[in-house]
């Protein structure tokens, strides 16, 4: 049976999108090389994998001594994966980008293992600048960012089948439109102070469903509200919502635009970030799929503004986003696996 190695992690874009292919590698023995991360909690649901804890080597966005020791841990990763993967002979690795993926791909490079990788957001992350040295292609979300390179190739975004397969639930027995706060898969601090602190004067005009991330959960009982720290049926909130209100992670708000799902985006600072979701966010409101307010702007009175208005035009974002390109990145990604895939005798 042929082999594939996934690889990926640190946050859930950097994982689901890789799990999005799984129904489409039937024929492939699956390995999944990550770390003691938010990736072996979530592969715990899918026995059939085969998982490779790896030690992870991730860059500090600050000064600190920690950097000092990244080549020698780097090191250290890589000599690993290289063992391991000289013993599974795979055929092709997939890495879906994050500090994670990068000792993976540059042993299966020297290994001379072929590389796909893919990139969620507008711009490059620094994992996928290095993997790009050493990778065959490195697919693209936006067809924009597929320029930036000779490699590059635009395939948009795996989606993940369940997604497409919501069902609606009657959370509030009122009419009011339904609300879906996301903060992404570790939560938003700030977005959950912002809807919690305002609850009653945003419950008067909405049903909120609030999605808080597990290191931000705290019950609250309040009316026309309900919150949790995670959702497995992400699907099933998606398509009982008629807005959300969310940070601008590439994989939520590409789900939340092959669902036409109205969206206000409110994209994580450059102070804790590379900017990359505020890219992705000025980029969705460029093409009229959504609306955005940067983080140090996003006042309560102007966020339900905005969330008034795009309810009010409901039509205008929707007809933008039926204008979308049909997004079979699935497919097409598993066409350049068995493109770039090698003969091996396992």
């Amino acid at each position: 049976m042929k082999k594939i190695i996934l690889t990926g992690g640190g946050t859930a874009g950097h994982i689901y999108p890789a799990l999005a292919l799984i129904p489409k590698l039937k024929e492939y023995e699956i390995h999944y090389f990550g770390g003691n991360g938010m990736e072996k909690e979530i592969l715990k649901s899918f026995p059939k994998i085969i998982y490779h804890e790896i030690p992870t080597v991730k860059l500090e966005r600050k000064l600190t001594l920690k950097n000092l020791l990244i080549p020698f841990k780097l090191l250290k990763s890589i000599k690993l994966c290289k063992k391991e993967i000289k013993t599974l002979k795979p055929n092709i690795i997939f890495s879906k980008g994050g500090f994670v993926a990068v000792p993976v791909v540059m042993a299966g490079h020297k290994l001379k293992v072929p590389i796909i990788s893919h990139e969620s957001d507008l711009s490059l992350g620094l994992a996928n600048k290095i993997i790009l040295r050493y990778c065959n292609v490195l697919c693209t979300t936006f067809e924009k960012t597929s320029k930036l390179n000779q490699k590059c190739f635009y395939t948009g975004q795996p989606i993940r089948d369940k997604i497409l397969n919501g069902k609606k639930i009657k959370f509030f027995e009122n009419d009011k439109p339904v609300l879906l706060v996301l903060g992404g898969s570790l939560g938003a601090k700030f977005l959950n102070d912002v809807v919690t602190k305002n609850l009653d004067e945003l419950t008067k005009s909405f049903n909120v469903l609030h999605i808080t991330g597990q290191n931000n959960y705290k019950k609250i009982t309040h009316k026309n509200y309900i919150n949790l720290p995670y959702a497995e049926n992400i699907e099933d909130y998606y398509k009982s919502a008629d807005i959300v209100l969310s940070r601008a992670g590439s994989g939520v708000i590409n789900e939340l635009l092959v669902l036409k799902k109205l969206m206000l985006l409110i994209p994580l600072s450059k102070n804790c970030s590379r900017g990359d979701q505020i890219e992705n966010a000025k980029y969705f409101q460029e093409l009229g799929y959504s609306q955005m307010i940067e983080e140090e702007n996003a006042s309560f009175p102007k966020i339900i503004e905005k969330l008034n208005e795009m309810i009010k035009n409901k039509e205008k974002y929707l007809k933008n986003m039926e204008k979308s390109k049909k997004n079979s990145a699935n497919s097409i990604i598993l066409n350049l696996i068995k493109k770039y895939e090698i003969k091996n005798n396992n």
